[in-house]
């Protein structure tokens, strides 16, 4: 894996703002910060990878799929919808399958039903990093639209108690929908202000999930503007801004002797290394080492603009857009027993 610490911000290389949309306002910006984190080359790629999204995963859902005949059942169709074959198991996590995204796995019948679900590789592979157990209580903070939810519910085979956090109320309802059609049965939904539940519940859960709300820089679509022209770097400092709220109340609502997984689909350290640099800063939280990555990946910044930081952030992993996997930032915290 590169290390990323040796890169300082340089002004915007003009060959990489080029292959942004013209109607992109703050593309000099977004290519000074990419290539800082990055590099040069890494960084044209990554703008390339944006404007070729053609993979999809899905995943089979066992909370939804009752007996093995039925599974069976289930398989032989994917594969006649699929032309012979489920697909390309992904490295790192085998339980998801990568698709053509014009295969259109998202009309087969399972999706609709919840036997199977459609979900970026980075996604379950945060959820494999906060490693949830059956009979635990769990927090997801930021829940919605709840697919990490249910992939958590689907580890916990729906024991224990799965706290699902979300403020907005058209996102509530839409996710309270999703995770019943998917089976889940484990989860009590909460419509508040996420920055609130850590003085409410205080050391209550084994574990949290902060997904947190971002810029989404690795969802960017130059095919399609509502994609990026919402992103400004006063729009990031803004969000900043409350992901150190949020990672503060996540980890006040954990247990001593518990696990807070941090992320976020964002590339640059302000809602990244900066946040949970902020944590570990006002609390005795520690960074956990992610031991098994994927190859797309690399350690995070412990410098920037020239500024050391928290060498232990070393530790917390980017994953770099590639293939079916979304740009991904996660960060495994400790909270220690006093």
């Amino acid at each position: 894996m590169a290390r990323a610490n040796k890169y300082i911000v340089l002004p915007a290389n003009p060959e990489l703002v080029a292959q942004l949309p013209d109607d992109f306002q703050f593309a000099g910006d977004f290519c000074q910060r990419l290539e800082a984190v990055f590099g040069f080359a890494e960084a044209g790629r990554i703008i390339a990878e944006l404007s070729q999204k053609t993979i999809s995963s899905y995943w089979l859902n066992d909370l939804q799929i009752e007996s093995e005949a039925d599974k069976v059942l289930l398989l032989e169709s994917l594969k006649a919808h699929l032309g012979g074959s489920l697909g390309v198991s992904v490295p790192m996590v085998s339980d998801l399958y990568s698709v053509a995204r014009d295969a259109a796995i998202s009309q087969h019948a399972s999706a609709e039903s919840g036997q199977i679900y459609i979900q970026n590789p980075a996604s379950y592979f945060a959820v494999s990093i906060l490693d949830p157990q059956t009979d635990e209580e769990i927090l997801d903070l930021a829940a919605a639209p709840g697919g990490k939810t249910l992939a958590i519910a689907a580890r916990m085979n729906n024991t224990g108690r799965l706290a699902a956090v979300e403020p907005i109320r058209s996102r509530f309802f839409r996710m309270q929908a999703n995770l019943q059609r998917c089976g889940v049965t484990n989860v009590e939904f909460y419509q508040r202000d996420g920055r609130s539940v850590g003085r409410a519940v205080p050391e209550r859960f084994d574990r949290v999930l902060l997904d947190a709300p971002c810029s989404s820089e690795s969802r960017m679509n130059w095919l399609d503007a509502s994609t990026y022209q919402h992103w400004s770097p006063r729009k990031v400092k803004e969000t900043q801004r409350k992901q150190k709220s949020l990672i503060r109340s996540a980890y006040a609502a954990l247990k001593p002797g518990g696990i807070l997984l941090y992320c976020t689909c964002s590339f640059g350290p302000d809602e990244n290394e900066l946040v949970v640099a902020s944590l570990l800063k006002k609390t005795d939280a520690q960074i956990m080492p992610i031991t098994e990555c994927p190859s797309n990946s690399m350690p995070g910044l412990t410098r920037w603009l020239g500024k050391k930081m928290n060498e232990d952030l070393d530790l917390t992993l980017r994953v770099m857009p590639a293939g079916p996997w979304d740009g991904f930032y996660v960060a495994k915290i400790f909270k220690p027993i006093a």
